[in-house]
C-alpha cells in the first residue's frame, strides 16, 4: 500500500479506542444517576475498558502475525459492534461494564494493527512520517468525540453514545474491507503459546524496546488517565455540564493536534529524532505547571486546561520517532511489538486511572499521578540515549576499531 493509503488506514484503525473512550466520557455523571449507581462503578466501567484494550493487545498482536493483519481486524470489530448493542441494551451497571469489557476487547485490535502495517512496509523517516500523520488523524477523532458525545447525550440519552459507537466501528469494518491490503504472510506458528512467550520475554528484556516504549508510554498515558478524572474535575469541581465539558476538551485535542502539524512541518527540516527533546520540554512544562497551578489557583476550566495543552501539544512531538525507534529492531514480529508497545501505553494509563481511584479525589490525583508520568516519560527517553548505538530507528552496530596497516601502524 502507499503511504498516504497507509497512513489512512492506520489513522482509522488507532482511532476506534480513543473515540470509544472520548464518546462515553460526557455521559460518565450522568450514568451514576440513570443506573442508581456509585461514582465508583461508572468510574469502573471506564477502566474495564482499558483493561480489556490494554490486555487483549497482548492476543491480538501475534494474532495478526499468525492469520493475517486484515482477518484479524475483522475478528476483533465484530466484538467491538456486539459490545455497543449490549451496552445499548444494558438494565443495570453490570451489564454496562461487561458491554464496555467487550468493546475494549474488541478495539484493541486497531492499535496493534496500525502500527504493525506500518512496520511490514516502511522504517526510518518515512515510517515517521506516517505515524505523524496517524497522530493527526487520531487527534481529529477524540477532539470531536467529547463534544459529539455531549450533544448526543443531551439531544437522545445516553444510549445513543453506543449508537454512534457502533457507526464508528462499522466505518472501521468498511475501511478493512474495502482498502485494507494484507501486508504480512500469515505464519500459524506464530500463534503457539511458547512462540508468544518467546517473542514477549524478548522484548521486555530489550532495553531499546522498552525505553523507547516507556517514553511513549509515560507521554500518552497521561491523556488516558486523563480521561478517567477530568469528568468529575470539569463538571463536579469547575462547573461545566457535560454538553460544555465535551466543547472543553477541544482544548486538550486541540492542542495535541496543532503539535502534530507543527511536527509535520518541521519534520521537513530536520529527523524527527532531533525533536523529541523538544517535545518533552513541553511534557515537562505542562506536568511541572498542572502541579503549580492546583497547588496555588482555583479549580477552572484555564487552570486546569492551559497545563494539560502543553503536555498534549508535547506528546505530538515524542510519539512519531519513539514509535518508529521501537518497532524497527522486531521486522520479524511487527504485530507481537506492536501490541506489547501498545499493552505498556495503555497500561500506563490504566494504572494511572487506578492510582486516580485509589487516592479518591479527583483534583489532588491529577495533581500527583499526572507529574509523575511525565517523568517517566523524561527519565525513560534519558535511558534510551545512555546508549549512542540504540539511539536511532534500527539498532546500529558498534563502531569496529580500525584495522592496522601491513606495517603494524594505524
Amino acid at each position: 500500500m502507499s503511504e498516504r493509503r497507509t497512513s489512512l488506514i492506520g489513522g482509522c484503525l488507532v482511532a476506534i479506542g480513543p473515540i470509544s473512550m472520548a464518546l462515553y466520557t460526557p455521559a460518565m455523571p450522568t450514568l451514576v444517576a440513570e443506573f442508581d449507581t456509585t461514582e465508583s462503578m461508572i468510574k469502573l466501567s471506564l477502566a474495564v475498558y482499558f483493561a480489556g484494550f490494554a490486555l487483549t493487545q497482548l492476543v491480538c498482536g501475534p494474532m495478526s502475525d499468525a492469520f493475517g493483519r486484515r482477518v484479524t481486524t475483522l475478528g476483533f470489530m465484530v466484538l467491538y459492534l456486539a459490545g455497543a448493542i449490549l451496552a445499548m441494551a444494558a438494565a443495570n451497571v453490570e451489564m454496562l461494564i461487561a458491554a464496555r469489557i467487550l468493546q475494549g476487547v474488541g478495539a484493541s485490535v486497531g492499535v496493534a494493527t496500525a502500527r504493525a502495517i506500518v512496520r511490514d512496509q516502511f522504517e526510518g523517516e518515512t515510517s515517521s512520517r506516517i505515524m505523524n500523520t496517524i497522530g493527526i488523524i487520531l487527534a481529529l477523532g477524540p477532539a470531536v468525540s467529547p463534544t459529539i458525545g455531549g450533544l448526543t447525550l443531551e439531544l437522545a440519552g445516553w444510549y445513543a453514545i453506543f449508537v454512534v459507537m457502533m457507526f464508528f466501528g462499522l466505518i472501521v469494518i468498511g475501511v478493512t474491507l474495502g482498502a485494507m491490503r494484507e501486508t504480512v504472510v500469515p505464519d500459524p506458528s506464530r500463534i503457539q503459546p511458547k512462540a508468544i512467550l518467546h517473542s514477549y520475554r524478548q522484548l521486555i528484556t530489550n532495553r531499546h524496546f522498552m525505553a523507547t516504549s516507556l517514553t511513549v508510554a509515560g507521554s500518552v498515558g497521561a491523556l488516558y488517565t486523563l480521561a478517567t478524572v477530568l469528568p468529575f474535575v470539569l463538571i463536579e469541581r469547575a462547573g461545566l455540564t457535560p454538553t460544555e465539558y465535551g466543547i472543553g476538551m477541544l482544548g486538550q485535542s486541540g492542542m495535541f493536534f496543532s503539535g502534530s502539524l507543527a511536527m509535520r512541518y518541521l519534520m521537513t527540516r530536520t529527523s524527527a529524532y532531533r525533536l523529541v527533546p523538544v517535545g518533552l520540554g513541553f511534557i515537562g512544562a505542562g506536568a511541572l505547571s498542572i502541579a503549580l497551578s492546583i497547588a496555588v489557583l482555583p479549580v477552572t476550566y484555564l487552570s486546569i486546561m492551559v497545563p494539560v495543552g502543553l503536555y498534549a501539544f508535547g506528546i505530538a512531538f515524542v510519539m512519531p520517532a519513539m514509535t518508529t525507534a521501537s518497532l524497527a529492531p522486531f521486522p520479524h514480529m511487527a504485530g507481537a511489538a506492536s501490541a506489547m508497545m501498545g499493552f505498556i501505553q495503555m497500561g500506563a494509563g490504566l494504572v494511572g486511572g487506578a492510582i486516580c481511584a485509589a487516592i479518591g479525589e479527583p483534583v489532588l490525583a491529577t495533581q500527583i499521578v499526572i507529574p509523575a508520568l511525565g517523568a517517566i516519560a523524561i527519565g525513560s527517553y534519558a535511558v534510551y540515549r545512555t546508549r549512542p548505538h540504540l539511539a536511532e530507528p534500527e539498532p546500529a552496530p558498534e563502531v569496529p576499531a580500525p584495522e592496522l596497516s601491513y606495517d603494524g601502524r594505524g
